[in-house]
C-alpha cells in the first residue's frame, strides 16, 4: 500500500465523500475511480441523469452533512470473492472491473466511511470530520479507462485543503485563471482563431495576434544573429524513409498524421486490391514509400548539414528555423493554443565538435536566459530529463548517454540555478533541460528547452574532417527557447492577462479626440507615430470622451492619447497609460521620444493585479 501525502490523503477522502453524497442523492448511479490530483480530486460516474452547476450545489451541501457524520474510514482486506460478490450484489460494474485490474496474489483492500464501501488500497484520513474546506468545481466528459472507445462517464473535479484560507486563496487563483484563460483573451481581443472547416487544432493568426508572434520572432532572431546562427527553411513534408532514419517513423507514429502516398503508388495499390490494414503494415515495414507531414524539424537541418563536406575549422555550425510541424493529437486533448496539431517551433540545432558541447550548451541556456527576462518571467526552475535504464524506447550507446548527460548535469550547474533530475523524461535521442516557469498566478509551464544528442549523427552517418585529417562524429544540441509560438503565445496572453508590454500590444497608442474639430490634429498625430513605426488608431466614434476611454481600456491599447482643442494649440497630449494609470498632460515629442525608447528597449511594464504594475527595463 502507497502512503500518501497528507494532502493527498485529505482529498482522495474527499473524492470519497463525493461519492458517498452521490449515492445518497442518485442511488442509481455507477462509480468508477476518484483519485487525488496536483491540484484536488475527481470522481467519474455512469448516470442518465446529466449533472448541473446547481448538482453541484446540492452535492456540496450533503458532502458537509458526510463531514459533519464524523464517519471513520475503515479498510479491511477482503478475498476477492468478497470483493466480487459484493459490489455485484450493489451492481457496480465498474468496480468489478477494477477488481480485474488487481493481480493474482496481491491484497483486495475495501474502504468504508458510514454505509458507503469503495475498492481502494488507501489511504485516508481517520474521520471525515478532517475534511474541513472543500469545493466543487466542475463537469466534465471522461471516457472509461481513457478510451474514447468506451462508454463516457461523466466526471466531477473538486479539491480540498486543510484550512478555509487555503480554499480561498486557491479558489482567488482559479478566478484569476479563468479572467487570464488565452481561450476567453483570444477571442475577445481577436487574437486568433479556430475553424472547423480549417481543422481543430490548427491556428488562424488574426492581424493582432500575428503582431505579437511576430514581435516574438524578430526578436529572438536579433538575438540568433549576434550569436551566429544562419537562418534556414525546410520543406513541410518528408519522405518516410527521412524519419526511418531518424527513429521518428513508426515508432511514433501514434502521434503523427497518417503518411501521404503518391497518387502513382496509390493507384497502383488499388489495382491490387490493397486493403486499409494492409497498406498501414507495409508502410510500416518500409516495403512502401511515402511523405509525412513534418514531425520534428530536426531531419531536414541534419540534411543541409550533411549537404556538404565539412571541416572542423567551420564548426560550429548553428542552423536556425522558424519551423511549422504537424502531431496529431486527440480531439479531446486540444487545448487553445497550448495543445493544438500544428505548430511553429523557434527550433534550432547546432553541429559541433565534442570539446565544444560545454561552451554551445551554455550559450543555449543564457539564450533561454534572455528570452525569460526579457519577458518578466524570472521565477523558475530548471529540470533535466535523464533516460530510464530500464525503458526500451531509448536509443544509441550508454557511454554516449552517459557523456551526454554529464554534459547536461555541469551546464545546469554552472547556471547557477536549482535544478532537478528527472529519469524517463529524456527524448528518445538525448537528454534534455528544460526551464519550467511559474507566472504570475503560481502556475507552472514547461516553456524552453535544450537537448545534447549523440545518437541521431550517428543514425546519419554525419562526419566533419579533423585536424588529423580523419572523419569525426560530430555531436549535435537541439534548442528551442520558446518551444511553439502557438503554445508560447498562448502563455503569454495567461501571464500578462492580455496586457502586453508596450513593444509587444498589437495596438500601441489610440488616439482619443474628443471631437471632429481636433481630428486633423489627431491625424497629425497618426502620421507621426506611422514615421515612428508605432502601431496605432484613431477612435473616430462619435462617443463621448469617456466611451472611448472606456473602450481604449477593454481593447487594451498601451496608450491612450486624449486630444481636444487645448492640446491641439499647445501640441500635447493628455496620456493614459495601461499600466500607469493617468499621466496628465504633456508634449507630443516628449510623448513620442520616450514610446520609442520603450519599444527600443523592450521596457516590461505589467499589471500584475488591481492597481498593481512593475516596470523593468
Amino acid at each position: 500500500m502507497k502512503q500518501m501525502s497528507p494532502l493527498e490523503e485529505l482529498r482522495h477522502s474527499a473524492a470519497h465523500v463525493l461519492a458517498t453524497a452521490v449515492l445518497r442523492l442518485f442511488p442509481e448511479a455507477k462509480l468508477d475511480i476518484g483519485p487525488p490530483t496536483e491540484t484536488g480530486f475527481y470522481y467519474d460516474f455512469d448516470l442518465e441523469h446529466r449533472f448541473t452547476r446547481e448538482d453541484l450545489d446540492r452535492l456540496e451541501a450533503e458532502m458537509a452533512k458526510v463531514v459533519k457524520e464524523n464517519q471513520p474510514f475503515i479498510r479491511k482486506e477482503v478475498s476477492r470473492e468478497e470483493a466480487r460478490e459484493l459490489f455485484a450484489r450493489l451492481g457496480q460494474d465498474y468496480k468489478l472491473g477494477r477488481l480485474d485490474d488487481i493481480p493474482e496474489g496481491e491484497p483486495v483492500s475495501l474502504y468504508q466511511n458510514g454505509d458507503f464501501v469503495d475498492l481502494c488500497a488507501g489511504t485516508h484520513v481517520r474521520y471525515t470530520s478532517k475534511i474541513k474546506a472543500f469545493k466543487l468545481l466542475s463537469i466534465a466528459g471522461a471516457y472509461h479507462r481513457g478510451d474514447e472507445n468506451n462508454v463516457q462517464l461523466q466526471r466531477i473535479y473538486g479539491t480540498a485543503f486543510p484550512s478555509k484560507d487555503e480554499l480561498a486563496e486557491y479558489l482567488e487563483r482559479l478566478e484569476q485563471a479563468r479572467q487570464r484563460d488565452h481561450r476567453k483573451l483570444g477571442r475577445e481581443l481577436k487574437l486568433f482563431h479556430i475553424d472547423d472547416d480549417v481543422g481543430q487544432g490548427l491556428i488562424l493568426w488574426t492581424p493582432a495576434g500575428s503582431v505579437v508572434r511576430s514581435e516574438l520572432q524578430n526578436f529572438i532572431a536579433a538575438e540568433l544573429r549576434r550569436q551566429g546562427y544562419h537562418q534556414v527553411f525546410t520543406p513541410h513534408i518528408g519522405r518516410l524513409k527521412l524519419y526511418r532514419t531518424s527513429g521518428h517513423f513508426p515508432y511514433y507514429s501514434d502521434s503523427q498524421y497518417p503518411p501521404l502516398i503518391e497518387r502513382e503508388s496509390l493507384e497502383e495499390l488499388a489495382h491490387e486490391g490493397c486493403s486499409c490494414a494492409e497498406l498501414a503494415n507495409r508502410l510500416k515495414e518500409g516495403e512502401i514509400d511515402g511523405y509525412l507531414l513534418k514531425p520534428m524539424n530536426c531531419p531536414h537541418h541534419i540534411k543541409i548539414f550533411a549537404s556538404q563536406p565539412r571541416s572542423y575549422r567551420e564548426l560550429p555550425v548553428r542552423l536556425a528555423e522558424f519551423g511549422t510541424v504537424y502531431r496529431w493529437e486527440q480531439s479531446g486533448e486540444l487545448n487553445g493554443m497550448t495543445r493544438v496539431r500544428g505548430f511553429t517551433q523557434d527550433d534550432a540545432h547546432l553541429f559541433c565538435t565534442e570539446d565544444q558541447v560545454p561552451a554551445e550548451l551554455m550559450g543555449c541556456l543564457s539564450l533561454v536566459r534572455i528570452v525569460l527576462t526579457t519577458l518578466g518571467m524570472q521565477d523558475y526552475r530548471v529540470r533535466i530529463g535523464l533516460r530510464d535504464p530500464d525503458s526500451a524506447k531509448y536509443t544509441g550507446d550508454p557511454a554516449n548517454w552517459d557523456k551526454a548527460e554529464r554534459a547536461c548535469r555541469e551546464a545546469a550547474a554552472q547556471l547557477g540555478v536549482p535544478y532537478t533530475e528527472e529519469a524517463g523524461e529524456a527524448a528518445f535521442y538525448g537528454p534534455k533541460i528544460d526551464f519550467v516557469v511559474k507566472d504570475v498566478i503560481g502556475r507552472e509551464w514547461q516553456l524552453g528547452t535544450v537537448q545534447v544528442d549523440y545518437n541521431l549523427p550517428i543514425r546519419f552517418d554525419l562526419e566533419y574532417i579533423g585536424p588529423d585529417n580523419q572523419p569525426h562524429r560530430p555531436v549535435m544540441i537541439h534548442r528551442a527557447p520558446f518551444g511553439s509560438m502557438e503554445r508560447f503565445c498562448g502563455l503569454l496572453i495567461e501571464h500578462f492577462g492580455g496586457d502586453f508590454p508596450t513593444w509587444l500590444a498589437p495596438e500601441q497608442v489610440r488616439i482619443l479626440p474628443i471631437s471632429d474639430k481636433v481630428l486633423p490634429y489627431a491625424e497629425e498625430l497618426a502620421a507621426a507615430l506611422q514615421a515612428a513605426g508605432v502601431r496605432h488608431a484613431i477612435d473616430r466614434h462619435a462617443d463621448k470622451l469617456g466611451a472611448k476611454i472606456r473602450r481604449a481600456e477593454l481593447e487594451k491599447a498601451a496608450y491612450a492619447l486624449v486630444c481636444g482643442g487645448k492640446e491641439a494649440e499647445a501640441r500635447s497630449v493628455s496620456v493614459r497609460s495601461r499600466f500607469r494609470g493617468d499621466e496628465g498632460v504633456q508634449p507630443f515629442d516628449v510623448f513620442l521620444a520616450r514610446i520609442k525608447s520603450e519599444i527600443a528597449e523592450r521596457t516590461l511594464l505589467m499589471r500584475e493585479g488591481p492597481g498593481e504594475t512593475r516596470g523593468d527595463n
